[in-house]
């Protein structure tokens, strides 16, 4: 059968015809083009920088920043409603700046060791909560911040009698301070203790968390300085706080802090234990001869090692012993930690942090 238009078709094929002779033919030495960039992995990690050993852990921010989105410098400290103390090093404008050119976020610490009640008193009353609050906003308008960490824990033994006043006082305080510094477009970032069925009922999550930009759980210290020795954390310990925490918070808002210290405590004694960095406990553990053990209910490494007459036992944390952790952080789909401290840390938990 002949088309419908002949002329038509021929010169669809001439045409055809021509552009294929002047189509350009790659020659064989031409490159391939490239492949893709991938994508750089999200940032998952925040981290206090210690002002009393500040040019160590700004180094270490550095060497790790595509790792952080975040750096709590420890520069501040409540005194009252109304007072607000730089500590030593603080506002150094260099670290700020150097931070800022390595893509890290700046978001100090304001941390409290006010007298009995003190606290309390601020939260609790309208008028001092307002003053406060204008207080720490001059502090983030001080220099060139990205927000503030309110790190405020006198409250959290608040006893029976006044605990529901404190808890509703603090969310509030949180509340308006994280509107205003939003207004600002500044990060509002809270750190808590953890909330178990013994512990943390001071701290209201579901409203710190709503108010918050991210909500930071100090999940540390299950033995401390002044206790009995033992971990610092354990899994099951995890589980406990992250079921409680996730049902009130978002996950995405949440922030496992991760201890890289420990304690050395004198075994029988009364006194108050030792603090050491990760990498001083390993050192001492090379010092005295004992042998590496990761005690296998809490993914805990601990020794113990003589000094004069003294028995003496150190548990800490290291990369190997937060792995042994992670995998709770997983199941509940908790994907950002904050890191206590910079500089403290084995040096092999940078990559430990990235498989999670």
């Amino acid at each position: 059968m002949m088309p419908r238009h002949p002329r038509r078709a021929t010169a669809l094929i001439a045409l055809a015809a021509a552009a294929a002779v002047l189509a350009p033919v790659p020659a064989a030495s031409d490159p391939a083009p490239p492949p893709p960039t991938p994508a750089a992995p999200p940032r998952t990690a925040s981290a206090w920088l210690p002002y009393w050993d500040q040019e160590a852990a700004y180094a270490t921010a550095l060497r790790h920043a595509d790792q952080l989105h975040t750096v709590s410098p420890f520069w501040y400290e409540t005194k009252a409603a109304g007072r607000v103390d730089p500590h030593l090093h603080a506002a150094d404008r260099r670290v700020v700046d150097g931070l800022h050119g390595a893509g890290i976020k700046v978001v100090p610490t304001v941390m409290e060791r006010m007298p009995r009640g003190a606290l309390a008193d601020v939260v609790t009353d309208a008028g001092r909560r307002a003053t406060h609050i204008e207080t720490l906003l001059s502090v983030v308008k001080s220099r060139d911040y990205d927000g503030l960490d309110l790190d405020y824990e006198t409250i959290a033994p608040t006893g029976d009698a006044a605990y529901e006043k404190v808890r509703d006082g603090y969310a509030t305080l949180v509340t308006d301070l994280c509107g205003q510094l939003h207004a600002l477009r500044k990060q509002c970032v809270v750190t808590v203790s953890p909330k178990t069925a013994g512990t943390g009922r001071v701290w209201d999550y579901k409203r710190l968390g709503a108010a918050a930009d991210r909500l930071r759980v100090m999940a540390y210290n299950l033995h401390w300085a002044e206790g009995a020795p033992g971990p610092l954390s354990t899994p099951a310990w995890y589980d406990e706080i992250l079921r409680r925490a996730t049902a009130d918070v978002p996950v995405d808002k949440l922030e496992m802090g991760l201890p890289a210290y420990g304690w050395d405590w004198a075994v029988g004694s009364r006194g108050r234990a030792r603090h050491v960095t990760s990498k001083e406990a390993e050192a001492l553990r090379r010092k005295v001869g004992a042998p590496y053990h990761l005690d296998p209910a809490s993914g805990t490494p601990h020794f113990t090692y003589a000094e004069g007459g003294t028995r003496r036992t150190v548990w800490y944390q290291d990369a190997r012993g937060t792995a042994a952790h992670l995998p709770v952080l997983r199941r509940y789909g908790v994907r950002h930690t904050v890191l206590w401290a910079l500089g403290f840390e084995d040096p092999e938990l940078w990559q430990t942090l990235a498989t999670l």
